[in-house]
């Protein structure tokens, strides 16, 4: 992971990489978080403004543990509890978890919520026209004295000096809803993404185009609308949030980063698979191609249930059924947008049978959604790849592809791999599958990133083949049923 901040002993100012100021290399110090720096005293650049950098990657080679904490950190893990409950989900001692923040972030998990939530903020001050105190329950704050507090410590200005500084193109202009920008770093293949995620929109709960995703979402108990697009002009996608409050928004914000898989380090990950000759052209035609995630990963692995050995529009009509029959109705205003995905205390005990579904899928979808309701299966990366695909196969009705599928998309595993997907062995094999072994063993050199791997795979065209004729001609793109 390249240095993404520096910090300047002579000003106590730290900058993002690219910042014009050129000072001695003598006098910077380099860090990969903005929260090491802070830490060690240095406020914000007012001109290259490091909160409008993309947030951390969502790998850090040294500590799998670290990467792990930093997405549940992301989450709210620290909001409502202490690192000691955050060390517990992750099955380890705090004083262990806390060194390892030490030597890998030079920042404590607190000091990370801190500075996320601090970062946030001062987006929100300058994209929008939300009051302080709306701002400061947006952003994840207890209350609007702790906020003025840690907003003075970081910036050394007030929420009200800062948003009096904001520049004239900072808001954004938005028909309706609360608009801010979601920073990644390029490139992404938005094209891409949409196509993939348009052939798979539930019915009723989403609806995708070359322009924007769109969805419905359940947001602490209020139905809510929620839309992605792309600005062409800047690295980053506008999200806008039509809900009646906006406090947890940072978490709204996050949840819907997951969707475009906007954390990845997209550049890292295609200088490792370019290694393999096969994936190298694969990954140079799509160099921004990430793993597509979702709103409710629980919503994901149902989905993933529902694509076994069917088409990806078997499963989209299936789908939307199941939402039809068991989610909450709601007015959006949106004609394609009528139904909120129905949850884990729903499903669990729905009569999926009423929408046709066979028996044995009815069961599997029952069985994962009472594991979820019940806090038996967590969908949220604590625990790691491996266990994560243990505790989804104990489950009836899920084997080891549909665990792996549900790994890679409703929890970001990025080295999780369907390996047994026959999409997935023709590509690999050039046309001809390979066996599922095979290809787990030729796969051992794209880790950590299988499930890149696996994406390019499914979004590349088969080799070209003769016809019954005797002409050539380039073979259909590779898809999954999920």
């Amino acid at each position: 992971m390249a240095t993404r901040f520096r910090g300047v002993v002579t000003t106590g100012i730290y900058c993002r990489d690219g910042c014009p100021a050129q000072p001695k290399q003598d006098n910077v110090r380099a860090y990969d978080f903005a929260a090491a720096a802070e830490a060690e005293g240095f406020r914000p650049c007012l001109r290259c403004r490091p909160d409008r950098a993309p947030d951390w990657p969502d790998w850090l080679g040294p500590s799998q543990l670290v990467c792990r904490s930093l997405h549940l950190i992301s989450q709210g893990a620290l909001d409502d509890a202490g690192v000691d409950d955050l060390a517990t989900r992750l099955g380890v001692g705090s004083r262990h978890l806390r060194r390892l923040f030490d030597v890998h972030v030079g920042a404590s998990p607190v000091a990370i919520a801190r500075s996320r939530r601090a970062h946030f903020a001062r987006r929100l001050l300058d994209e929008t026209d939300l009051s302080i105190t709306q701002i400061a329950f947006a952003a994840g704050f207890s209350s609007v004295r702790q906020f003025n507090r840690t907003v003075l410590e970081v910036f050394r200005y007030p929420p009200t000096g800062l948003r009096q500084r904001r520049r004239r193109d900072d808001p954004i202009q938005s028909d309706g809803g609360l608009s801010v920008r979601l920073v990644y770093q390029p490139p992404l293949d938005w094209t891409t993404m949409v196509g993939y995620l348009a052939a798979r929109a539930t019915p009723g709960v989403e609806s995708v185009d070359d322009r924007s995703y769109r969805r419905t979402i359940d947001w602490d108990g209020t139905a809510g609308v929620l839309e992605l697009r792309p600005d062409r002009r800047a690295s980053h996608l506008i999200l806008t949030v039509h809900l009646p409050e906006f406090a947890g928004l940072i978490h709204v914000v996050e949840q819907a980063r997951r969707v475009f898989d906007l954390g990845a380090d997209v550049v890292t990950i295609g200088r490792a698979l370019r290694r393999d000759p096969m994936l190298a052209p694969l990954v140079r035609a799509r160099p921004g191609l990430r793993v597509p995630g979702g709103w409710d990963p629980f919503e994901i692995a149902v989905r993933a249930v529902l694509g076994q050995q069917v088409s990806v529009a078997a499963a989209t009509n299936l789908a939307g059924k199941v939402a039809a029959a068991f989610g909450t109705s709601i007015a959006s205003g949106d004609g394609a947008l009528t139904r909120l995905f129905p949850s884990p205390e729903l499903l669990a005990d729905a009569d999926l049978a009423s929408v046709g579904m066979p028996a044995v899928r009815a069961d599997a979808v029952r069985g994962l959604a009472a594991a979820v309701a019940s806090g038996d299966l967590a969908l949220d990366g604590a625990r790691g790849l491996d266990a994560l695909v243990v505790d989804l196969v104990r489950l009836r009705g899920i084997g080891p592809w549909t665990a792996q599928y549900i790994a890679m998309r409703a929890c970001g595993e990025p080295d999780a791999l369907p390996a047994g997907d026959l999409g997935l062995r023709r590509a690999a094999g050039g046309g001809e599958p390979l066996s599922t072994d095979a290809l787990e063993q030729r796969a051992e050199a794209w880790r950590p990133w299988r499930a890149y791997a696996a994406m390019h795979l499914w979004a590349a065209p088969l080799p070209r083949r003769v016809s019954g004729n005797g002409q050539t001609k380039t073979g259909d793109r590779v898809t999954t049923g999920a």
